[in-house]
Parts: structure tokens; C-alpha cells; sequence
């Protein structure tokens, strides 16, 4: 699976996926449960670099102290809005909004798809970033988002 990445904008950001083939209705499902996932847990600040406490450890973490302050004297970081997951042929496409999120969030999303693609549905291609020449992007003020109720 090829990774590119275009012009980014945390608050105006598509993620396109190239499928090898075009993907069935259940395939369809899972990857819209990815994006969905993914985006539940950057609305509720899981994508927060400044604290990975567990992390910087290391291997070892029996018994290690978590310090509940340490989250609190950090940022925010949020998603603050996703559209819903688009296809045409071989193409899927979503809009988010990343808010305040670290580019964690991406790595956490590529990870999961390179995962996905080897194991489920391959994917050709995931372009982080920019527009795709064949398939315009709508005018984002109306564009019919998910994020803000959750729906």
C-alpha cells in the first residue's frame, strides 16, 4: 500500500483510499467503521502526543505510576468533524476536520490500514491531503457533516 501526502490543513483535510477493486458493500461497511472509529476517538482526545505516558516507559510498565495530572496539564486535542465516507469505483474518499489532534491521529489510521489491506481488502493507495483531479471536492460550508451531533 502506497502512503502520499499532498497539501494538508488540519481543519479542511480529505483522506482519499484506491481499492486494487472496487469494493464490495460490505467492504464498503468496514472501512466506513475505520474512519467512524478513528474519528470517535479523536473527538474524545485520543490523539494527544503530549501525553504517552505509557509509551515513554517503554516495554516495562508493571506497577508504573500513571500520573492523572499530567493529562490535565496538557492541551486539548480534538477532532472536531468528519463527512461521510464517499465512493465512486475504485475511489473512497472522507473529509475531517483534525481540530487540535496530533499527526499521531495519521499514524494511527495508517497503521490501521496498512493492517486492514494486507489482511482484508487491498488497498492500492491512501492520499493524505489535496484534491483528486476526477472527483471534485464540494464547498465544505455544505457539505453534509457527521461530526458536530455524531450521527
Amino acid at each position: 500500500m502506497q502512503i502520499q501526502f499532498r497539501e494538508c490543513d488540519f481543519f479542511n483535510l480529505w483522506i482519499w483510499i484506491q481499492f486494487s477493486t472496487v469494493p464490495s458493500s460490505m467492504e464498503q461497511q468496514y472501512i466506513d467503521e475505520i474512519l467512524n472509529s478513528w474519528f470517535f476517538l479523536g473527538k474524545l482526545g485520543g490523539f494527544n502526543a503530549e501525553n504517552l505516558q505509557v509509551q515513554d516507559t517503554g516495554l516495562e510498565i508493571s506497577y508504573m505510576h500513571y500520573d492523572d495530572s499530567q493529562a490535565d496539564d496538557t492541551l486539548v486535542s480534538l477532532m472536531h468533524n468528519m463527512s461521510p465516507v464517499e465512493y465512486e469505483g475504485l475511489w473512497a474518499r472522507c473529509w475531517f476536520d483534525l481540530g487540535t489532534s496530533d499527526a499521531l491521529a495519521l499514524d494511527v489510521l495508517i497503521n490501521a490500514l496498512q493492517q486492514f489491506s494486507k489482511d482484508y481488502v487491498e488497498i492500492e493507495q491512501v492520499i493524505v491531503g489535496g484534491e483528486n483531479e476526477d472527483w471534485p471536492t464540494p464547498d465544505h460550508a455544505q457539505a453534509d457533516f457527521v461530526g458536530g451531533e455524531y450521527n
